[in-house]
């Protein structure tokens, strides 16, 4: 198998996900740091279109949203699991209630005035104003919740997930599971990236320790390569053997020219041919003058797939 490459930035939430996985799962991978915002034409030039960071490169199969990376990874290196046995439903459930609401709620809070210092800053006036605009085009012009109600929703949170720790060190048992990884990313990035307001983290210290714990993971263990490096490695492999399992749920057979976004955050649409389409995921196939021939991946739960001509 040809080595994982991560396409990600270091203050990226949801690329901690990922980096916290691969220390779990304690693999070699290869780093390949992006630009925080648009535009990203070797993101772009890998997907077609879909910007959200991270993605995760395989040869010439690009893997788009981080549950279906985190499953990939489960059949790369099946142990330590992701998915206990006696808990495989329950994990998926409070990993997408994670990933789906707190996310929104808890960044918003990071990012009122004292944490948005502390990560724009240092920056030029202009590189905060474009980044503002880029995130506010990623929301679809949906208004960020106000920080005095993101403190509220963060707080009930919290105390949600202290009440899930206290008998056990972790959210589901004894050894951390997709909920846990889902749950963490956006706290660690109160914690790591904005500490003048992880007070918030003072009240819940059954929820501290555990992050504690989930830290202590690592990353595995990565090796930066440089952009130009994963696309050149995309050209020179072939994509992998598919699943022959076809469900059709939307009355689109193979073959067919199709656009596949995200329903919400990030929906730029990615154009191309429909190869597969099982239960779990959606792939088309698409070439690009440098990346050449490449399947992208994306799980069918959180995106749309339509007709290119619908």
């Amino acid at each position: 198998m040809s080595d994982i490459i991560l396409h990600h930035y270091p203050t990226s939430p949801f690329a901690e996900k990922i980096r916290m996985v691969l220390g779990y799962k304690q693999l070699s991978w290869k780093s390949v740091i992006i630009p925080m915002m648009m535009p990203k034409p070797d993101v772009v030039a890998l997907t077609g279109g879909h910007r959200r960071t991270p993605i995760m490169q395989i040869g010439a199969d690009v893997y788009c949203d981080t549950a279906l990376i985190c499953d990939v990874l489960e059949q790369i290196q099946p142990l330590p699991t992701l998915y206990p046995e006696a808990h495989k439903g329950l994990t998926r459930i409070v990993a997408q209630w994670a990933d789906a609401l707190t996310f929104s709620p808890i960044m918003a809070f990071n990012f009122q005035p004292a944490g948005a210092a502390q990560i724009m800053g240092h920056q030029p006036a202009e590189w905060a104003k474009a980044f503002v605009a880029d995130r506010q085009a990623m929301r679809g012009g949906a208004p960020r919740m106000l920080p005095t109600d993101a403190a509220a929703t963060y707080k009930s949170y919290l105390r949600r997930l202290s009440d899930m720790l206290k008998d056990q060190p972790f959210l589901l048992g004894d050894q951390p599971c997709l909920a846990d990884f889902s749950a963490a990313h956006p706290i660690w990035f109160t914690r790591e990236r904005t500490p003048a307001v992880a007070s918030v983290l003072e009240q819940t210290p059954l929820v501290g320790a555990w992050l504690d714990r989930m830290m202590a993971l690592g990353h595995g263990t990565p090796t930066e390569i440089s952009s130009s490096d994963a696309l050149s490695i995309a050209q020179q492999h072939t994509p992998a053997p598919l699943d022959e399992l076809f469900q059709d749920d939307h009355g689109i057979a193979l073959g067919s020219e199709v656009v596949i976004s995200a329903d919400n955050f990030g929906t730029e649409p990615t154009q191309g041919q429909l190869v597969a389409a099982t239960r779990t995921r959606l792939t088309i196939r698409r070439t690009d003058p440098r990346a050449g021939t490449v399947h992208v991946h994306f799980p069918r739960i959180g995106f749309i797939l339509k007709k290119a001509d619908a």
